[in-house]
């Protein structure tokens, strides 16, 4: 069951897989198996649906002065990270587009995930099999005839008494998509925003701002001002503004998803608090959350949702 007018969080990102994330170049947790799960999955669907979701796109971050130059190459001598980091990466056309910055490095084993048109595919794969109920769900009423209720509702958990004890947080984010006069980067760049090339539409995806006090949803004149703005600071071409997206990430204090089953109705089951990270981390959440209903697989204590339970 879902509401389609209500914003969600996975219409509006840019899919972004990264193994290196943050001002510390940190390693994203459990990468290896993420991307091996997400490859899988997506791959699975992609032929199921006839849509293609997976772009293997490299990525390049700037450096802006001396001191993250030295954190970068640090970072590439810890364990762990020499397959992730590139000191001189490949630039190709970013000279030609985008003003010079101080420095470069390049992150390896990237892609993005077209999770607009996945959910487009998705939910026309699921009414033709009239497996989609379309309107807003009555927690006072669950549907009959089920063994199981699975809440997939990002920051609107907030509004299930079920699971009213469980962290209530949400990050707005602000994007948007814009149109250069002239020609794509061949690669995806976070400069001051991130620009993923979206070739197939001929326009970027910019973004994203992130805001963790906020009293809706919808998108703000000054956000799109300050995307723009920033957006002139790195892109030489001109450009014009096609959409401007917003939605709320379900984030989580402690940066883990939340998995289970509720700690009183074990017919309740919760998979919440993907964040910035929905692209990579839901392949492999899911399969530790099927893996649970159907074998009895115990969850990871990190992300199993009794670690809140009151």
């Amino acid at each position: 069951m879902d509401a389609p007018a209500q914003t969600a969080a996975s219409t509006v990102a840019a899919g972004i897989i990264n193994p290196i994330t943050g001002r510390r170049f940190v390693r994203s947790w459990r990468f290896g198996a993420l991307m091996q799960e997400a490859r899988l999955l997506y791959g699975q669907l992609e032929r199921e649906l006839g849509v293609t979701l997976w772009y293997d796109t490299p990525l390049v971050r700037t450096l802006f002065n001396r001191g993250e130059q030295n954190d970068w190459l640090a970072r590439g001598g810890d364990q762990g990270y020499a397959e992730y980091l590139e000191d001189t990466p490949p630039l190709g056309n970013i000279p030609e587009l985008t003003y010079p910055a101080f420095a470069y490095g390049g992150v390896r084993q990237t892609a993005r995930v077209d999770l607009a048109a996945l959910t487009a595919a998705y939910r026309a794969w699921l009414r033709k099999r009239n497996c989609l109920g379309e309107q807003p769900f009555d927690y006072g009423q669950l549907p009959p005839g089920y063994d199981r209720y699975v809440f997939c509702e990002g920051w609107r958990v907030r509004d299930n008494p079920y699971f009213g004890h469980l962290p209530r947080g949400g990050t707005k984010g602000e994007a948007l998509l814009v149109r250069p006069d002239g020609p794509l980067l061949d690669r995806m760049l976070k400069h001051r925003v991130f620009l993923v090339p979206l070739a197939d539409r001929g326009s970027y995806w910019v973004g994203a701002s992130s805001a963790n006090q906020f009293t809706d949803d919808a998108a703000s004149p000054a956000t799109e001002k300050y995307l723009a703005d920033r957006l002139r600071e790195v892109l030489r071409l001109p450009f014009t503004v096609e959409a401007h997206l917003a939605a709320v990430r379900p984030t989580v204090r402690d940066r883990r998803m939340i998995i289970g089953t509720h700690p009183t109705h074990p017919q309740l089951i919760i998979f919440n608090g993907l964040g910035t990270k929905g692209a990579s981390l839901a392949p492999l959440g899911s399969r530790w959350l099927f893996d649970h209903l159907e074998t009895g697989a115990p969850i990871l204590p990190e992300v199993d949702s009794q670690r809140f339970a009151p």
